[in-house]
């Protein structure tokens, strides 16, 4: 069942390509929605007793590496899957009417990067998962170099560069550990069941530490995607010029890619590394939060605001992740998928009224409740998830990932607190500036039509999602819990084992 949502989006590409134009959106869609239904087979059958991997494929791939096709799901990576095949149909659906250039190669773009999520987030062996982490920086390329703004081209190749720079580190790192294993193991592999078993070694305090340079190489290549402070530049960059669909892809799913790795590689594959950075990471994560509220603050740009919004929510993710106990690493799962509704949700509205105005100034807004309450109500109600309003999804993630700080360092929990208070502020801001007061440019000059069926109709299922999140988590939890108490409580010698009867 793996494989066939795995591959059944490059095979909907490749039909793609030879559609007559006006087929492309219908069957885009068609197509992702069966994908979305496909991948709740996991969710309905899915053992919530166990840690182990269920679902589970393994064919021999290159054997003379140890290097396989071996995928597998557990209550990590679960609703990360379910969260990726989600958000395509409304990306599809959001991009509508403000995609008209080259409609076909932009679907068969959307649907490779799915694989390339996916895969990232399902695949068990390590040059597996390096490979669809690579493929996917190819199609977001696309997206944000051929349907983006003025600023395209080096807001892409600026993302394309710093990916692929710590995806190097990584590589380096992932072979070490493939030689590694055929010392310790008699066999060279890149099964990641099998590098859990390494004895890696760890010399504290020396400059030539095995583990910790392993870990920091891999932990590079995940926080430029995740990304994290100070190596977040490129984001802004890409959500600014990237049109809206790119947005929310890259804020939905793709970041998740980063924070994924930690849970799923760096974390337990180098425990005493982890120990010895846990704060330095959490620190990192408080700044991010902390300088990306601050810069969110002073921006004049709507969307850019949202950007600087998201380096800010995904710290965290971070600290959640690096307090290393069930309530942390908990809140983290579960801030990423609230992340990936409620700040693609704002790109999305971002667009559509971008769409009306062909401004995304702050500035040129004003009085826009009167013009638009439908749109307002909904901009205000993701406003209050973004912020983390008690009753939505947000407020379930940060008051987890602030239980676990406070317990792991009280300073790193009290600094978090204060990135609350800045989120409120500038978001609240933003929608006093562009939804009320005196009428700016923009109602005064442009006849605004509210949301049509098609929006209202997409803006609805992702506030159900804010409220069903938020009002009912244990839906969500039970999923994961078991999956977070294993790791945390085995993080010094993690393993995971395979389902029986898988």
């Amino acid at each position: 069942m793996i494989s066939l949502v795995l591959f059944f989006p490059l095979a909907i590409a490749l039909i793609l390509a030879f559609l007559p134009k006006y087929w492309v959106r219908p069957v885009a869609l068609f197509a992702s929605i069966l994908e979305f239904l496909f991948s709740l087979h996991f969710v309905y059958h899915f053992d919530k007793s166990t840690s182990a991997l269920q679902f589970v494929e393994q064919v021999a791939w290159i054997p003379q590496f140890g290097i396989s096709y071996f995928v597998g799901i557990d209550g990590i990576s679960i609703w990360l899957v379910i969260l990726s095949t989600f958000i395509l149909p409304i990306i599809i659906l959001a991009s509508w009417t403000s995609i008209d250039d080259k409609i076909k190669t932009f679907h068969i773009s959307l649907f490779v990067l799915l694989t390339a999520m996916l895969g990232s987030f399902v695949a068990m062996d390590a040059v597996l998962f390096y490979t669809f982490w690579e493929l996917s920086l190819i199609p977001m390329y696309l997206i944000v170099g051929v349907w983006g703004g003025p600023r395209r081209i080096y807001a892409s190749i600026k993302f394309f560069i710093y990916t692929m720079f710590g995806s190097v580190f990584m590589l380096l790192a992932l072979i070490s550990l493939m030689f590694m294993a055929e010392q310790q193991l008699g066999q060279m592999t890149s099964n990641l069941l099998s590098l859990y078993q390494l004895n890696i070694p760890y010399i504290e305090g020396a400059w030539g530490n095995p583990q910790a340079l392993m870990f920091l190489a891999f932990a590079l290549a995940f926080a430029i995607k995740v990304p994290m402070f100070p190596v977040h530049t490129w984001l802004p960059d890409a959500h600014t010029e990237a049109p809206t669909p790119g947005s929310v892809i890259l804020a939905g799913v793709m970041l998740k890619m980063g924070t994924y790795g930690f849970l799923r590689f760096a974390i337990p594959l180098f425990p005493e590394a982890v120990n010895e950075f846990t704060w330095f990471f959490m620190f990192l994560g408080v700044v991010g939060i902390i300088y990306g509220a601050l810069v969110a603050m002073v921006q004049p740009d709507i969307k850019k605001l949202v950007a600087y919004s998201s380096v800010s929510h995904m710290g965290y993710v971070v600290i959640g992740m690096f307090a290393l106990n069930a309530y942390g690493v908990t809140g983290s799962i579960y801030q990423m998928l609230n992340h990936g509704i409620s700040t693609g949700a704002l790109f999305i509205l971002v667009g559509m009224i971008y769409d009306r105005t062909h401004t995304r100034k702050i500035a040129d807004y004003g009085g826009l409740a009167k013009a638009m309450p439908i749109f307002t109500i909904a901009f205000i109600i993701i406003t209050m998830s973004s912020i983390a309003v008690p009753g939505t999804n947000g407020f379930i993630g940060e008051f987890l990932i602030l239980m676990g700080t406070f317990l792991s360092d009280k300073a790193m929990g009290v600094a978090a607190v204060v990135g609350v208070v800045l989120g409120a502020a500038y978001m609240l801001w933003m929608v006093k500036k562009v939804f009320f007061g005196e009428a700016g440019k923009v109602v005064k000059e442009t006849k605004l039509e509210d949301l049509n069926t098609r929006e209202l109709g997409i803006v609805t299922i992702l506030i159900i999602m804010v409220f069903w999140m938020g009002i009912y988590p244990k839906f969500f939890l039970d999923y994961t819990q078991v999956s977070v108490d294993h790791l945390v409580e085995n993080i010094s010698s993690y393993s995971l084992e395979v389902k029986v009867g898988e």
